[in-house]
């Protein structure tokens, strides 16, 4: 096994307790392995044996106040070092909105915003204007956003970020690449297009899930990293662990273990980047 960095920083897990913020997104016969609750004492110990230093925790569910705790959490843990948290994008007053979260305990560690665009039922959300004016004054308050899309996705995901220069994108889980399907050459295509905007870059997360068949293997996944390893480069990927989510498919060591594999190759200065560097410069986490 390829040894990854020692310094790493998962830029992409969940936390939730179901009493106080439902998912009802998991189903309990196909999604039985997460159909639990999940805290940082869950998480901790995973990540410092892997080597992990800092983590930027992702919102599962379209809430202020889920926001809120996540946000309450990275205050009183020294393991979460950013959120991603929700706010209305269509909210005429979204930019208060925002202030108000900045100003809410933990506030400061408020690195960016994402909303599920993957479940939107317009198909062109992303195109929407007053969907745009929420991700712009995203961008003015300094904050990145999370594109949350589907393969289907990614050429509206490529127009947003072509449109707005200004703001900073991260494009979760490579898109969601089709793998194994015919379907892959056209994430090829359209992954290519989102990645010439410079104000983008991307996870390399969440791919074992949509491996199509169990149980997966790394050269399942090699010519989904390959590609985005040549249309972004080192300096514009980052490592992100996608637990809970995760454990559909996979254990924490596991995911670990498959992204060294797939970063063997790269030189020491390039693995660093997608370990930690990516994430800390995107996200403004202080190193630790």
């Amino acid at each position: 096994m390829t040894e990854p960095t020692p310094q790493i920083v998962d830029a992409h897990h969940h936390l939730w307790v179901r009493a106080r913020h439902p998912q009802p997104w998991i189903d309990p016969v196909t999604m039985a392995a997460i159909d639990a609750d999940f805290e940082v004492t869950d998480l901790a110990p995973l990540a410092r044996s892997a080597g992990v230093t800092n983590t930027v925790v992702v919102q599962s569910i379209a809430s202020t106040r889920e926001t809120l705790d996540l946000l309450r959490t990275a205050a009183d843990d020294v393991l979460v070092g950013g959120v991603v948290g929700w706010a209305d994008l269509t909210a005429a007053d979204v930019a208060a909105r925002l202030d108000r979260l900045r100003s809410a305990p933990g506030g400061q560690r408020l690195t960016g915003i994402r909303h599920l665009v993957q479940s939107e039922p317009d198909p062109a959300y992303l195109d929407r204007p007053d969907v745009r004016r929420g991700i712009a004054a995203v961008g003015d308050a300094g904050l990145v956003f999370d594109l949350l899309v589907r393969q289907h996705q990614l050429p509206m995901a490529a127009r947003l970020a072509h449109d707005l220069p200004q703001v900073r994108f991260v494009l979760d889980h490579l898109g969601k690449p089709a793998l194994g399907t015919p379907e892959f050459d056209h994430w090829r295509r359209d992954l290519r297009a989102l990645a010439a905007a410079p104000n983008t870059v991307a996870k390399v997360s969440g791919l074992t899930t949509e491996v199509p068949r169990s149980p997966w293997t790394v050269d399942d996944l090699r010519p989904a990293v390959d590609h985005a390893l040549d249309v972004f480069g080192p300096d514009r990927l980052m490592f992100g662990s996608d637990w809970p989510v995760s454990l559909l498919a996979t254990s924490y060591p596991r995911w670990i273990e498959a992204v060294a594999q797939l970063l063997g190759d790269l030189d020491p200065t390039e693995q660093a980047a997608i370990w930690a560097g990516t994430a800390r410069r995107c996200y403004r986490l202080e190193a630790s």
